[in-house]
């Protein structure tokens, strides 16, 4: 997916090309920089402004990103390992932990 969030310090649109999965309406991506133990910058944008735009093959639709945790980023973890044999591994290899963003469909003005 084309991805485009919101730079923390500049405030323009910064955009990065993640790879994803579907989980019903949401998109899930990986914040991972490498085996770089910073995040990645797209990452800390969300943090930032989690507002973002994503443009796919079949359409573009805006988001919201926050980070899953407890069942549902097991769960989720769960659907990329399937997608990635090596993510145990690879993650191993991190000094910190890896984030499971969430990008949900934003909610259309009323």
């Amino acid at each position: 997916m084309h991805l485009t969030a919101i730079g923390r310090r500049s405030g323009r649109e910064r955009p990065v090309m993640l790879a994803y999965v579907e989980d019903g309406p949401n998109l899930v991506t990986l914040a991972m920089n490498g085996w770089d133990p910073a995040e990645p910058a797209w990452w800390l944008n969300l943090q930032a402004t989690p507002e973002a735009h994503v443009a796919l093959v079949d359409g573009e639709r805006d988001v919201v990103a926050r980070v899953a945790t407890d069942e549902e980023r097991q769960r989720l973890w769960q659907r990329w390992a399937e997608v990635n044999k090596k993510l145990d591994a690879f993650a191993e290899r991190r000094p910190n932990g890896t984030a499971v963003v969430v990008l949900e469909p934003a909610k259309s003005p009323t």
